[in-house]
């Protein structure tokens, strides 16, 4: 079983018959007697946790009031529960004490690890739960498959693919969709369309996976007919069009949609708003990208790491960085994708010193740079010729960072006629 955890100095409303922990009793606290407890009593203080640090003072409770190794069942709603809370750690401890762990169980360590950037592990534990003859449901072969997308393996998802049919799950419509979206993932849109073409039941989520799959693909003329002749749209559907337009060269068509969008009743949601951004900046318009932007504040769209990093990149691209840092400071969460955003749009615009400075400031954060942070980085540091700083940086990427160049855009690209030539750095 996962070792005591340190209760947290909150306390948890639980059941009025007894609590967990209750800082105003005083001595009184101290003299009461431990004792355990049963299963419908954990499961309802399990239920009543709200929050990773609430679940983690739950669960020492039932630690050290519990003498022997805790029920399958108590220990499968602990798994759900950290997996819930991305503590994909503390789930994965809990999967390995559950004793012959059922299918539920497995489903949840997979999607669990297919949710939390490491679809391989996801990957390795289907095998293992094949290996032991663990049998399938129809919610395992999503989360799989989305593990197999994830990692671009293709052969493996053909391969999960025949272990579906064999299973008799192949004809739901999660696995069918699931599966569409692998093989357009992997670059098949012909296996992509044979699956959607033998499904007896299409939602519009299948459309909607068609349509992008298309996009992804670029075939954005076999996804304009496929939206065409979509019955059902709703703003999933149309922000898959949009954003296919946005993304293929055809930001005006992207605006046309968007308005036939609105004439129809529709509205945005944020994943819209990041594809007419792209739009924006596909054309440098800084006045429509503003109108975009407004449109964010009008509608009462929260500013999200996916539509604050898309702003900063449209006003970047439109000339404004002023702009671009007040989107930026005003975020209250950012991912890397937003810093890398605007580290480059920095170093774009010229404020070299700034790029680093916000580096530094990334760093401080303790956010893992990759390697489009340091061409951001390095590229700032050319354009301004800050050149033994960027070399400083180039170096630095390797030894604290592992990053090695391997490409073009970490060498030639970055560097190309300066004084870096000379150095022997791009093997």
């Amino acid at each position: 079983m996962v070792g005591c955890f340190a209760c947290a100095a909150d306390t948890l409303s639980t059941h009025p018959t007894h609590s967990v922990h209750n800082n105003n009793n005083n001595n009184s606290s101290r003299r009461r007697r431990r004792r355990t407890f049963d299963l419908r009593e954990a499961l309802h203080l399990l239920r009543a946790s709200r929050g990773p640090t609430q679940l983690k003072q739950v669960h020492a409770h039932i630690i050290r009031t519990h003498p022997h190794q805790p029920d399958a069942l108590l220990l499968t709603n602990l798994l759900r529960l950290y997996s819930s809370h991305h503590a994909i750690d503390y789930a994965h401890r809990i999967f390995l004490h559950i004793p012959n762990p059922p299918t539920l169980a497995w489903n949840l360590i997979i999607r669990a690890h297919s949710l939390n950037a490491s679809p391989r592990q996801a990957l390795l534990l289907y095998n293992l739960m094949t290996l032991r003859a663990v049998p399938p449901d129809k919610f395992t072969f999503p989360f799989v498959l989305k593990a197999c997308s994830l990692c671009s393996a293709i052969n493996k998802g053909r391969e999960v693919h025949a272990h579906a049919l064999k299973s008799g799950r192949s004809k739901d419509i999660f696995v069918q969709n699931t599966l569409m979206h692998l093989y357009f993932a992997c670059g098949d849109p012909l296996s992509g369309r044979k699956v959607f073409d033998e499904m007896k039941f299409r939602s519009v989520i299948s459309w909607t996976a068609l349509i992008a799959g298309y996009a992804a693909c670029g075939e954005l003329e076999a996804a304009r007919d496929v939206f065409e002749r979509t019955r059902v749209r709703n703003v999933v559907t149309w922000t898959a069009m949009i954003n296919a337009c946005a993304s293929n060269g055809r930001p005006d068509e992207a605006f046309e949609l968007f308005w036939q969008m609105r004439a129809e009743g529709v509205e945005p949601n944020e994943y819209t708003i990041v594809g007419l951004l792209g739009a924006c900046a596909e054309l440098g318009n800084l006045n429509l990208g503003e109108w975009v932007h407004d449109l964010v504040r009008k509608n009462g769209l929260e500013l999200s790491v996916f539509v604050g990093t898309a702003l900063i990149d449209m006003y970047s691209k439109c000339g404004s960085s002023e702009d671009a840092l007040r989107v930026f400071e005003g975020m209250r969460v950012k991912g890397l994708a937003t810093w890398n955003s605007m580290i480059t749009g920095l170093g774009v615009h010229g404020r070299g010193r700034e790029a680093i400075a916000l580096f530094r400031e990334m760093e401080r954060g303790d956010v893992r740079p990759d390697k489009l942070t340091f061409i951001g980085v390095l590229s700032a540091c050319v354009r301004v010729g800050l050149l033994e700083e960027g070399l400083w940086y180039f170096h630095y990427m390797r030894k604290r960072y592992g990053i090695k160049p391997g490409s073009r855009e970490m060498g030639e690209d970055v560097f190309n006629g300066t004084q870096y030539a000379k150095w022997e750095v791009f093997k």
